[in-house]
């Protein structure tokens, strides 16, 4: 018998009133920045599936083929009757790896902001995964939320957060949300985590400024957003993509230009863009292996397992609680 079950979608850090503070809050900013976070509705997330698709866009076909080859012994790692939760699961293509191979697996908790794409997700894990208990989280991980629980489970839980999306969060950022995830879902909890690894600054630039301009397109949407959900006027066209490699920071930054001077209103209030004025809308950290290990160390986490392509291009990381 299969499991779909559904919580209560209502979640409060989802809500238009949280969207419109924080849109006007980022755009009052002597440097004005989007949380990264908004570029997820719906529309973003079909354009980010198409992004994973693109040639240049290498990290999401490069850490399908470390879990491909390394899939025996991380499912070995994982262990038996396992209780697998997912940060930000999107299509779940990745997940299906791991329950193709995972021993009797006992629950899966899919979490992402995007309603539609998780409900369809799950209603075909369910369909494809019979037995498996399915329990979808309609949540922004970044703030609190709560994990449905139907019972005790006998394996461990351990957290996949697949797409190096670890690297959105500045570093302190990151080990604070590692470490509230896994108060959320137990002391023994485990990560299985991929990362971005530091690379030739070129390759990251194709990256994210792909030839076909999805990328321009996907962080253009989060504006079309705030026009759709706070009333706001932007101007398209009066905006362009730019994304660069910071070295010094060690990380990509995203943001939109404005493209002359102008005046936009959001929920009836004016925002002011001097020419040349952007907005960022993303952060996406590129670690070294010792970077890796320091924030794992820093958040409670010790690595007991890792592997990486042949290139050093990306890296999947087990971490397991110190003792």
């Amino acid at each position: 018998m299969s499991f779909f079950t559904e919580r209560e979608w209502c979640d409060s850090t989802l809500s238009g009133d949280t969207f419109r503070r924080d849109v006007l809050h980022g755009l009052s900013q002597p440097e004005k920045s989007l949380p990264c976070k908004y570029l997820y509705d719906e529309t973003g997330a079909r354009l980010f599936e198409s992004i994973c698709e693109l040639d240049e866009y290498y990290p999401t076909r490069t850490e399908i083929a470390i879990l491909r080859q390394n899939i025996q012994e991380i499912a070995s790692l994982l262990g038996p009757a396992c209780h697998l939760v997912e940060l930000g699961s999107g299509s779940g293509m990745k997940t299906r790896l791991l329950l193709d191979h995972l021993e009797h697996p006992s629950r899966y908790v899919p979490v992402d902001v995007a309603r539609t794409q998780l409900l369809e997700s799950s209603a075909r894990l369910t369909r494809d995964y019979p037995g498996l208990e399915v329990l979808p989280v309609c949540a922004d991980f970044t703030a609190n939320f709560t994990l449905l629980d139907s019972g005790t489970t006998q394996g461990r839980t351990t957290v996949f957060f697949p797409g190096s999306t670890i690297g959105n969060f500045e570093p302190r950022e990151a080990a604070t949300l590692l470490r509230r995830v896994a108060r959320m879902c137990g002391t023994d909890a485990a990560f299985l985590i991929g990362v971005d690894l530091k690379k030739d600054p070129e390759l990251l630039h194709l990256a994210y400024n792909d030839s076909r301009g999805i990328t321009a397109q996907f962080n253009l949407n989060i504006l079309a957003r705030a026009n759709r959900e706070l009333a706001a006027d932007f101007s398209l066209p009066h905006f362009r993509h730019r994304a660069f490699y910071n070295e010094r920071a060690g990380r990509v930054e995203m943001h939109l230009v404005s493209r002359q001077s102008q005046a936009v209103r959001v929920d009836g209030r004016e925002i002011r863009f001097n020419r040349a004025e952007s907005i960022r809308t993303e952060y996406s950290y590129k670690y070294s292996p010792n970077g890796l290990r320091e924030l794992a160390a820093r958040a409670g986490f010790a690595i007991a397992g890792r592997w990486t392509d042949e290139r050093q291009w990306f890296g999947v990381y087990y971490l397991l609680p110190r003792t």
